[in-house]
């Protein structure tokens, strides 16, 4: 099984990703600033308090006033009350901006997500983009809501216990801060240790989320293979991995912090040798070097609090790099200036589609190298059943695909009704087209919602036509909630039978002219294939229509057969003339004519 290659991103602190994120923060404007009207008042409060204890030690403790210092409480109480309240609005006001912010990403992301190509979602696993939806866009969230919080608090702090320091004792202020070189210089060492660590946690849990999915995805396969150890082996790797990198992460932290928490030691260390012989000399007061040693403890405070939004920066990049990096992937098709610019969004300006469609010198290659086509040429009348016959990687779904533009030829042109399709806005052809997968996904809800996904605004008239068409409607009245049947997670409370038929009830709800038919391999009971070709022939009457066949009993009364090989036509016609033939598809339909009786 090929693995997804990840982005490779480049070392280091990236301040251009940030200026690109941080407009997910400009909405919240007012209240990012609000909240630092918070941040430096919570500050002061911070610088206030120690002054407030160095002026009660002096003139209250010392000269032993009683009564001054019951005054003291209870000022100091009504300080701390507001301060608390300051902390609540803070809080509360961080936490609108981190859901906010997160919603807006998620948004965005899943808006953009609509938007890519089928090739996007061809090549990149259902876990990795789980991942850039969920875990990744909440780091980024917290980061830029409560990073930048403590940011504020931690800036405003250190400002104001500067300030305070200097104009208390500037010799010792000066003394205090001869730590912060040595600061300076762990820090820029572990900044690249610690962002390198967590891309690689972050890119080890795309692989784990990815792992789960399809571990969900597929139990029914990996029960009935007894594939439940091997899948434990893999898994137990993938998790392995991720103990290491996150140990790894974690004793570079555990290594970080405590050096800057030392550091601030240091510094209160150097305040009381110094503060002490001046206490002893009689230069300084008692209340000036208690006072001084609570602000050299506080003024570290901030500093390791910064370290740490330092190291949860440092692993946020890692989480918005890849959120970036989703946000900036270009769809490979979409609508050029000049289409949208000459057609617009009104329908009522596009010219109705009949159905002619027609391949010209079409060749197409895969972004690995893989070439599907080379120069093929084929013409579809309005109305015709063109059935693509042949087998694994011939070419079939490419056909259609191009077809349906999902992906569009590396060379050569298509036209739809005589216009190249790429001179078309995508929506001309796609609101035009109906497409039944070979294993149809129907969403959680009810049939009725199922229905009328196809066409949103559907009167329940349409709904029910749609439903008589391929002979869905008795189904649904024997059910004891009818429409309002719940189809469960992928349809699961639904039979095969009845998935199929729902699907095509969507499929066909707003008559397309251009339909497209994956045959389901799956085996139904003999009343429901009959329903279902049934259902087919309705549908496919004055349409122009695609079936990739997989069981040639059920095209034999298509318009044209293509057997396709290595992305050519290898043969062509009705059933009766290629059976007549005697070539390959007569040899395809007479093995799995064999095949059949013999099973039967």
């Amino acid at each position: 099984m090929d693995k997804f290659q990840e982005e490779v991103f480049s070392k280091g602190f990236k301040l251009d990703l940030w200026k690109k994120l941080i407009r997910y923060a400009k909405p919240y404007k007012n209240r990012l600033i609000v909240l630092s009207i918070y941040m430096a008042i919570l500050a002061v409060f911070d610088a206030v308090i120690p002054l407030m204890q160095r002026y009660a030690i002096d003139n209250y403790i010392i000269t032993k006033n009683t009564r001054g210092l019951l005054a003291f409480f209870i000022i100091y109480t009504l300080i701390m009350i507001i301060q608390a309240v300051v902390v609540k609005l803070m809080i509360s006001s961080a936490g609108v901006v981190e859901t906010g912010v997160c919603h807006d990403i998620r948004k965005d992301g899943f808006e953009h997500l609509q938007a890519l190509s089928l090739s996007y979602y061809d090549n990149t696993p259902v876990g990795w983009m789980m991942s850039r939806l969920t875990s990744d866009i909440w780091r980024l969230g917290n980061v830029l809501s409560w990073g930048l919080v403590d940011f504020s608090w931690g800036f405003f702090m250190m400002v104001v216990t500067t300030v305070v320091m200097l104009v208390l004792d500037w010799k010792l202020a000066l003394l205090t801060f001869t730590v912060i070189p040595v600061l300076f210089v762990v820090t820029i060492y572990f900044q690249r240790r610690i962002l390198f660590n967590h891309r690689d946690i972050r890119k080890n849990n795309s692989l784990i989320t990815a792992a789960f999915n399809e571990g969900i995805q597929g139990v029914k396969t990996t029960k009935t293979l007894v594939r439940e150890e091997e899948n434990l082996k893999e898994f137990r790797v993938l998790t392995g991995e991720m103990n290491r990198k996150c140990i790894s992460a974690a004793t570079f932290a555990s290594v970080y912090m405590p050096i800057v928490t030392l550091l601030g030691s240091i510094g209160a260390g150097l305040v009381l040798w110094r503060g002490g012989n001046g206490v002893i000399a009689g230069r300084v007061s008692y209340g000036t070097m208690a006072v001084f040693i609570m602000f050299a403890v506080q003024f570290f405070f901030p500093i390791r609090d910064m370290a740490r939004i330092f190291t949860d920066l440092q692993s946020a990049q890692a989480s918005a790099e890849r959120i970036l990096s989703l946000l900036e992937t270009k769809p490979d098709i979409k609508d050029d200036d000049e289409v949208i610019n000459k057609y617009g969004t009104d329908k009522g300006k596009w010219p109705k589609i009949t159905g002619n469609i027609e391949f010209r010198n079409v060749s197409f290659t895969y972004k690995t190298g893989e070439k599907v086509l080379e120069d093929f040429n084929l013409t579809v009348k309005p109305g015709e059943t063109i059935a693509l016959v042949g087998e694994t990687g011939a070419g079939k779904s490419t056909i259609v695909n191009l077809a349906c533009r999902f992906y569009e030829p590396t060379e050569g042109q298509i036209f739809i009704d005589g216009y190249d399709y790429t001179r078309m806005p995508m929506l001309w052809l796609h609101s035009n087209l109906g497409y039944v997968l070979q294993n149809p996904h129907l969403f959680s809800g009810t049939i009725r919602e199922n229905i009328m996904y196809g066409k949103l605004d559907a009167t329940e008239e349409e709904m029910i036509r749609a439903s008589k068409l391929v002979n869905l409607h008795p189904i649904v009245e024997r059910m004891e909630k009818g429409y309002d049947t719940q189809v469960g997670e992928g349809g699961s409370l639904l039979s095969t039978g009845e998935k199929q038929l729902v699907s095509f009830a969507r499929a066909i709800i707003s008559d397309p002219a251009i339909f497209v038919l994956d045959e389901a391999t799956s085996s139904v009971d003999t009343e429901t294939e009959y329903l279902i070709q049934q259902a087919i022939k309705n549908i496919l009457k004055n349409r122009t229509s695609f079936i990739i066949a997989h069981r040639l009993s059920t095209i034999r009364s298509a318009d044209r057969i293509l057997v396709i090989r290595d992305g050519r036509i290898l043969e062509e016609g009705t059933h009766s003339y290629l059976l007549s033939q005697k070539g390959y598809y007569a040899r395809l339909y007479r093995n799995q004519f064999i095949v059949t009786a013999e099973n039967s």
